[in-house]
Formats: C-alpha cells, sequence, structure tokens
C-alpha cells in the first residue's frame, strides 16, 4: 500500500497537489436509492405531493450538489463540470418501491468526478426523503456506491454486480 495523500510531512491534512496531471475526460456514475410505500410511489408519479414534484426538484437538488462539493468534502478540489444528469427508474419489491437514483457526472480536468457523482446521488435521495417525510419518516435510502467511472491515471472502473 502506497503513501497517504491527503497528509503531508507532518502528517497533518492536506490537499492533494494535482498541477501536474494531465487534463483528460472525466465521468463517473454513481446510484443511491430511496425504499417508499406504495401510497408515497403513488403521490410521486401522480404528481400529488404538495411540496411539488418530488423528481424535478430532486434532480435540482442533485445537481446544484454536484456543483459545492468540494464546499462539502474538505480535501475536493473545485472542479468545472461539464455536465451533470440524474435519471429515475422505480422497482418493485415485496409491496414497496425503490426509486433508484442514478447521477452522471463529466468534466475535462486535471482530477476526476466520482465524488461530486456521489454527493448528487445522495442528495437527491436526501432531497425527495424530505420532500415526503411528512407522510412516512420510515422512507430507508439505500445504499449508495459509484458505478463506474472513466479517464485519469487510475483508468475505468466498473463495479461487478
Amino acid at each position: 500500500m502506497g503513501e497517504f495523500t491527503h497528509f503531508n510531512h507532518e502528517g497533518r491534512a492536506k490537499m492533494v497537489d494535482i498541477s501536474e496531471k494531465s487534463e483528460t475526460v472525466r465521468i463517473a456514475v454513481a446510484q443511491s436509492s430511496i425504499k417508499v410505500r406504495e401510497e408515497i410511489y403513488q403521490k410521486i408519479t401522480n404528481l400529488e405531493i404538495k411540496k411539488g414534484d418530488v423528481l424535478a426538484v430532486g434532480q435540482v437538488a442533485g445537481i446544484m450538489a454536484a456543483k459545492k462539493t468540494a464546499d462539502i468534502i474538505p480535501m475536493c478540489h473545485p472542479i468545472m463540470l461539464k455536465g451533470v444528469d440524474i435519471s429515475f427508474r422505480w422497482e418493485e419489491e415485496a409491496g414497496f418501491f425503490h426509486l433508484i437514483i442514478s447521477a452522471t457526472v463529466k468534466t475535462v480536468g486535471s482530477t476526476g468526478v466520482e465524488m461530486e457523482a456521489l454527493t448528487a446521488a445522495s442528495v437527491t435521495a436526501l432531497t425527495i426523503y424530505d420532500m415526503c417525510k411528512s407522510m412516512d419518516k420510515g422512507m430507508v435510502i439505500g445504499h449508495t456506491y459509484l458505478v463506474e467511472k472513466s479517464g485519469g491515471k487510475s483508468g475505468n472502473y466498473k463495479r461487478e454486480q
């Protein structure tokens, strides 16, 4: 195992120097989910939530979160993002509905966008919870993980299912 990159010679936190890294196209896809009861699923899909269009607000929140990742994750570099896309799909299981959230983030730069994609997916799920919590505080936000990434020195990664 190599040296820790986020600590200086005194063992104190530092932001990694990326000034010598090549700029490449970098893409990351992350996924999260939220499990809801059928009543909430019906209200979300029929646009009957009093706070508004839950998925539209979730998308905007996820995009905003990707853009602000460096403000909340201490060692992340501010990145000029070239694109952020949040998409949704529903899966039914044992009387519950799982909203699967996918966040795709893209840039051209010298550091990756994995944290931006993970932050976008997470905040989207949190926003959906917030918009529906008056109906059910028992919703469950599921696993959040990197699905794939491309570009950069470490190369490509694709999660095995």
